[in-house]
């Protein structure tokens, strides 16, 4: 795969959202049941497919290579290629875009948006940013704006006609969201507000596809408490919005300068300013009041924050599909050296190597156990919403969020090897910019970094995860995976079903000495808390693919060796014993690593970093 050639094979994704899930089970809610069938989701996978593959796709060359251009300015500060263009009305047109974002009546699952943002960012890593932000904001404004702030700004949101960002980072507070130096003055309108501070790395700072950006920006008011606790949300037009939603001048947010970055060139990132001249306004989101000192601002945000971790792990599913399948395509056609078995015949295609093999299986496994990880936790964060009863949402709400930090950490981290192992698939020649493997490694390195770093997604999951609400609810994760393994072995699968049982004595030592370490030893739960991460990620998806493997042995019976789809479900069976046998066996390193105790990294003095 060159910089405009789409590969992608949409075949397991619909396996997932059609055969695999539960997805009738969300269908005959009463939010759904009037307005879809499971066949629907087809309509929407296949327009969006020709438009990753005909417009996305032949755009990203012109997104890495051109990239966006910084000119400085208060209309349009930064300038994209004029291929965006088109390519954005025609996504916007489509209702591909934002208008996922929309959470009422008719409202299209979030589990279907799942698969459309994958395809998308597997056309292009850096050009879905465009919309996908907005559609985050526009989360944050459903949930806690008010009626006249919906109105307000939420139809031309949902449209592209108005793009919406997160203002969190500056350049002292970094992951320390806290040390937030943002201002926001009370002015005579109750709860409109004067800001003052200046945002770094902010996606979708500006551009030109828009004739609107609604930046959600944090900021403390006057006397307000240290740390997170102070933190309020505000509403900041790039041009202020008039009462009867008309455009008004410009709101004193400075494009100061749009960063030079690794990978995503075709994505703007910027540094922005607020109130250079004095003039800058926002609108507290939902008119909040502060009270002694505390805001609402990060509880706020944090609607956007999981939904972004969740997109996150998406974005990254997608540099993920689309390297396989370059490395696929690519392996299927380059001849070279003859067979291990065969050393004195010809030289032969290099998927026919077995290390070659190896690699093809590392991607494919790991592909597709991040898609069911992160596709089943969109499809809890459904039914966290939509589900009948009041436990049943608050169970699929906490498993929702026992994922979420796997869905972004995981994914990304793995992410940074697949891609690798497709540019070694290549050889060489994955070293050069014109095969895809050298841009998606560039692309999806952000993804770790985004969203809060990947150990703070591990802090998240050994900390607040696996304590909240007494701890039952994660006891409850665990104990699904240990009555899968116990429950569902069958003859075909004995050997990966008896690997499944030892990780996970495995992963429960680890659980408990992340518990002991709670208590006492707290720097070993620091140094540790990545590969206590990483292991309940690899347990869980290998209890995921195996219950795939068991569905697709199911239809490989029923539709026989010569049926077309016969090797497809051939090979989810193959995923799921690699992945099972090869990869979730990490664990039992990181479990004698633990028990070993090895303190050297927090023990060396610093000038011994030499």
């Amino acid at each position: 795969m060159s910089h405009n050639n789409y590969l992608l094979n949409t075949r397991d994704i619909k396996f997932v959202v059609k055969e695999w899930l539960p997805m009738d089970k969300l269908l005959s809610l009463p939010a759904y049941n009037e307005y879809y069938g499971i066949d629907d989701i087809d309509n929407f996978l296949d327009v969006n497919y020709k438009i990753c593959r005909d417009v996305i796709c032949p755009t990203n060359k012109d997104a890495d290579e051109i990239g966006c251009t910084y000119v400085g300015g208060d209309e349009h500060a930064v300038i994209t290629p004029d291929s965006y263009k088109p390519m954005y009305k025609t996504v916007m047109e489509a209702e591909l875009g934002p208008q996922f974002g929309y959470r009422g009546d008719g409202k299209i699952p979030l589990s279907w948006y799942a698969p459309i943002l994958e395809m998308q960012s597997a056309a292009s890593a850096g050009i879905v940013m465009f919309w996908c932000l907005t559609q985050g904001a526009t989360t944050v404004l459903q949930e806690f704006g008010t009626q006249k702030q919906q109105d307000l700004f939420l139809p031309k949101m949902y449209t592209g006609e108005w793009g919406g960002t997160m203002g969190l980072t500056e350049p002292g507070a970094g992951s320390e969201v806290g040390a937030c130096a943002s201002k926001a003055f009370p002015t005579d309108t109750p709860h409109l507000y004067k800001l003052k501070g200046t945002k770094c790395f902010i996606t979708s700072g500006d551009h030109d596809l828009a004739e609107n950006i609604i930046h959600l920006m944090l900021a403390k008011t006057p006397g307000a408490q240290e740390g997170t606790a102070g933190i309020s949300l505000l509403i900041v037009p790039k041009f202020w919005v008039n009462d009867d939603g008309s455009l008004g001048k410009w709101n004193d947010v400075t494009s100061v300068g749009i960063e030079h970055k690794l990978g995503i060139h075709g994505s703007s990132t910027l540094t922005l300013s607020m109130g250079e001249n004095d003039n800058c306004y926002g609108w507290m989101v939902g008119d909040v009041e502060v009270k002694d000192g505390r805001g609402k601002g990060m509880s706020q945000m944090f609607a956007y924050m999981n939904e972004e971790r969740l997109d996150t792990g998406l974005f990254t599913l997608g540099c993920i599909s689309s390297g396989y399948y370059a490395a696929l395509e690519y392996t299927k056609v380059r001849v070279q050296s003859k067979k291990s078995t065969d050393p004195k015949g010809p030289s032969v295609r290099i998927i026919e190597h077995e290390d070659v093999r190896r690699m093809l299986m590392y991607q494919k496994a790991g592909m597709e156990a991040i898609r069911a990880l992160i596709y089943t936790s969109y499809l809890y964060r459904d039914l966290a919403v939509d589900a009948a009863t009041p436990e049943e949402r608050a169970y699929y709400d906490d498993m929702f969020a026992i994922n979420n930090p796997l869905c972004k950490a995981y994914s990304s981290d793995m992410a940074r090897i697949l891609t690798g192992e497709c540019i070694q698939c290549h050889g060489g020649y994955g070293f050069m910019e014109e095969y895809a493997g050298a841009q998606l490694y560039r692309d999806c390195v952000i993804h770790g970094i985004w969203e809060g770093t990947n150990f703070i997604q591990s802090q998240d999951y050994t900390g607040r995860k696996f304590t909240m609400k007494g701890s039952e609810p994660f006891k409850k994760w665990v104990a699904e995976i240990d009555e899968f393994v116990s429950t569902q072995k069958t003859d075909e699968f004995a050997a990966e079903f008896a690997m499944m049982a030892e990780a996970m004595t495995a992963f429960k030592n680890i659980v408990d000495m992340n518990a002991a370490w709670t208590a006492g030893d707290k720097q070993m739960k620091q140094l540790f808390a990545t590969r206590t991460m990483h292991s309940g990620a690899r347990v869980y998806c290998g209890m995921l693919l195996l219950s795939q493997a068991l569905l697709a042995s199911k239809k490989l019976a029923e539709l026989g060796e010569d049926h077309f789809d016969a090797n497809f479900y051939k090979g989810k069976i193959a995923s799921a014993k690699f992945y099972v046998m090869n990869h979730v066996t990490d664990v039992f390193g990181f479990e004698k690593a633990m028990k070993a105790g090895d303190k050297s990294a927090i023990d060396i003095p610093e000038d011994c970093f030499i």
